[in-house]
This record gives structure tokens, sequence and C-alpha cells, in this order.
């Protein structure tokens, strides 16, 4: 990164809501203890942990890292308490599961410095297995290209990001979204990233090589929840509940916009169930997500699920079963 030495490094906060992870917090601190950009704080929640978490993070000894404890509250309080803690004039969310790559912060920074008006910063990720160590081959990659400009709509119908890991955020903007909503349990982050959507743009980081690595692991709530069609409830009634979506879209063009992500989170419970074992329940949920929203694309992958047990288990693609 080529940067005037006049002008000071913007300084980041990276903000870790941890409950019972002793067994990868360390990976996460240790992949910002790395980061080739200094000026950072990390800011770690103990939500309440019984397994030793805090005990990984104290074992790290850097004055630019801050554990802070609380009784068990959930991850949006707890993230919630780190930005009221964040110094940084950004933020990034990192769970304490996954890690960065070395350079992170650095592309993440001279992206956002490249456009004053943008929100927030994202670009590519990988997603690994639940055991997997820094430098083992991921599972899958989301290398873009990804769009910049107002993500807004875009958003309303699907969750664009894997989570804030891949996201720098400008701190102004977080104190204008607000904090995230301590009710939700499925979908918080999906309603807070329309809310930062609404304060302005966003612009996508440059390169295909993974910002973030990403824990693909039995016990997430994506894993537990996305099946369940009554999971996404709660985060539809309060993102389409929002009045200032209404006021910036209008009444119509929002209810049109409700029906195409109640369609994507059919697909998404569809594929989901399929991945569990439940294929009749799934492929249901997949025809009507295609009669309600019907695509190209998404015709010739409910066909292939159709077609599943014909193929061999490497050409199932995203609808293969979950190990175990």
């Amino acid at each position: 990164m080529i940067r005037d030495l006049a002008t000071p490094a913007p300084a980041v906060s990276i903000l870790t809501p941890a409950y019972d992870v002793a067994r990868f917090i360390g990976t996460a601190v240790d992949s910002v203890l790395a980061q080739s950009y200094p000026n950072w704080e990390m800011l770690v929640v103990d939500d309440g942990s019984r397994d030793g978490t805090a005990e990984q993070v104290t074992a790290r000894q850097d004055p630019r890292l801050r554990l802070l404890r609380q009784d068990n509250q959930g991850v949006s309080a707890a993230r919630t308490r780190a930005m009221a803690e964040a110094r940084g004039e950004a933020v990034v969310f990192l769970d304490a599961d996954d890690w960065l790559a070395p350079d992170a912060l650095e592309r993440m920074v001279t992206a956002l410095a490249g456009m004053p008006q943008a929100v927030g910063a994202y670009g590519a990720y990988a997603v690994m297995a639940e055991t997997a160590v820094p430098d083992d081959l991921p599972l899958r990659r989301k290398a873009g290209p990804f769009a910049s400009g107002d993500l807004l709509e875009r958003l309303l119908i699907q969750n664009l990001f894997v989570n804030g890991g891949h996201l720098l955020l400008r701190r102004d903007a977080l104190l204008r979204a607000g904090p995230f909503l301590a009710k939700l349990r499925y979908g918080e982050d999906w309603e807070y990233w329309i809310r930062l959507a609404l304060q302005g743009p966003f612009v996508a980081i440059e390169g295909t090589e993974p910002l973030l690595y990403v824990r693909e692991r039995q016990g997430s709530a994506y894993r537990r929840m996305a099946h369940d069609p009554a999971a996404f409830a709660p985060a539809m009634a309060a993102i389409y509940g929002n009045p200032a979506l209404a006021d910036r879209l209008g009444a119509g063009r929002l209810a049109r916009m409700r029906r195409r992500a109640e369609a994507e989170n059919a697909w998404i419970v569809g594929r989901e169930l399929i991945r569990h074992g439940e294929r009749a329940s799934g492929l249901e949920r997949l025809r009507a997500s295609v009669a309600a929203a019907p695509s190209p694309k998404r015709a010739l992958l409910l066909a292939a699920a159709h077609a599943m047990p014909l193929l061999p288990r490497p050409l199932h693609g995203p609808f293969a079963a979950y190990p175990g």
C-alpha cells in the first residue's frame, strides 16, 4: 500500500464476540497480531464463556488487544458492547472462529480510502473445514466480481456478505445505523447491513485473494437454523418493518422486494433441507422458489437437485450433504 506518510493511518477496531470458542479464538487473535497494517485495536467480548476462551485471549500479550467480559447475552449484545468501547475510525466484525489474511486490513483500508463516500468496503473470502488451520486448502472460495455502489436493493433480496469479517465499516456510519437488534437470533447481521446500506454505498475491494477465512462449523447458527422457514421470520419482520425503507423505496416497490426476498429464503431453506437429508421437503421449497422468482440458473440447479440420486456425490454441488 502506498500512503502519504504525512497522513496518519486510520485506526481500525476489530470487534470479536466470543462464546465457548477456546478451540478457535487463538487462531483469530493470531491472525490480527500478524497484520501488515499496524494501527489497530482488537476488542474481544467474552460473552459468558465456560471453556477457557478468555484464557486463550489473555495468553497473547499485546497492548492493542483488549478483553471485555459480560454475562451471556448473545452475539448482538456482545457486538453492541464492543461498538460502544471501540476507538477506531473504522470497524471489522471478526467472528471468533474465523481468521484474517495477513494483508486484509491493509487492503480494506486502501479500498475504503479510495471511496470517501462509502460506508464500507468488502471483498473475497474462503470457506474452510471446521478443523482447518491456516494454509489448509479451502472447501470453496468466493472471489467475486463484487458490486460497488448502492447495494440496498440487492441486500433486501439476500445477504451479500458471509459475515462481518470481510467488511471494513466506517464508525460514523455505525453510529448513525445504531446497535444490533438483540431480539434477533438469526439474520441479525443481514438486518444490520441493510441499515448500513441506507447510510451510503459500499466499495468492492480489488483482488481475488481471500481477506477472510470462514469456518463451516457444525454448531453454527446457519447450520442449525437455515433449514427452518420460521427462523427467517423475525429478521424479515424487522427489515421490512423499517419505516426508512418505505420512505426510500415506496410501499409498492418495497412489497415487490419482499416477495423476491421470500423466494430467496425459500431457496435457501430448500437447499439446506436437502443438505440435512430431507430431500422431498427441500425439493418442494426449491420448486416454490423458482415459481416465485424464475431464472435460468435456478431452473438448471432445480433440475440438478431432482437428478441427485443419479449423480455421484462430487457432482452434488450446493446440495451436497453435510458431513455426519
